[in-house]
């Protein structure tokens, strides 16, 4: 908080001076804390299940599928958590930022990724690749209604979280933070990479849905700490 005394005019010799105050928005380092700790709690949720959960194989089922049978619910609720952590750490990514390059669409576009782990949610992947046990070992012909919006919903999400990058490099860049700001504009090149190839392999898919949500952990871990300094 700025604080400033002024004398108001025609007062008296020896007067007390007014004092005025102006409010900087306060960053709350609980949204921030939120916001790193919800890719690595969803990666390591989703890892866990993935080694554990009978018929899964990293090389041939999405992480999404574990949605799928009677421990499905597991990672359901993954999608749920996560998504509320990333939201409010978007909140608190508002907070942080000031005025300057990239500042205005950045948050909005980080709660559009995290509303799309809700969307996940409700809306499961097909089965395919043999997960759930049972299922049939060849991929998916056919997508069902709530697979195809749980396909577009991650899309969607991701694209908005690239789009982030993109305008949080804007505002690293400003700052004179040059390696920051090429990272955020590389990291996106690389999820939609990630993306593209994963008619080849599920593992690019995996490592470039992982990569952003670690570099959001990193980026918002990266403003919380410039903020708290600038404080």
């Amino acid at each position: 908080m700025n604080i400033d005394s002024t004398v108001e005019p025609g007062a008296p010799a020896g007067a007390r001076p007014r004092t005025t105050s102006t409010r900087t928005r306060p960053t709350n380092p609980l949204l921030m804390g939120c916001g790193i700790a919800a890719g690595p709690l969803f990666l390591a949720a989703g890892v866990i299940q993935g080694l554990t959960r009978e018929g899964f194989d990293f090389t041939r089922n999405a992480i999404s599928q574990l949605s799928l049978g009677d421990l499905g619910w597991i990672q359901v609720m993954n999608f749920v958590v996560c998504g509320m952590l990333i939201i409010a750490g978007a909140v608190g990514l508002r907070r942080a930022l000031q005025d300057g390059p990239g500042t205005t669409w950045a948050p909005p576009l980080v709660t559009v990724f995290g509303a799309s782990f809700l969307v996940s949610a409700v809306f499961a992947a097909d089965p395919g690749a043999g997960f759930p046990v049972g299922t049939s070992d060849g991929p998916t012909t056919s997508l069902s209604t709530h697979g195809a919006v749980h396909m577009v919903g991650g899309m969607i999400g991701y694209l908005a979280l690239c789009a982030a990058f993109i305008a949080l490099a804007r505002h690293f860049s400003a700052q004179g933070r040059r390696g920051w700001a090429l990272a955020s504009r590389i990291v996106p090149v690389v999820v939609v990479a990630g993306f593209v190839g994963s008619a080849a392999s599920v593992l690019l898919f995996f490592t470039g849905a992982a990569l952003g949500l670690v570099w959001l952990s990193a980026t918002i871990a990266r403003l919380a700490t410039t903020t708290s300094s600038r404080r």
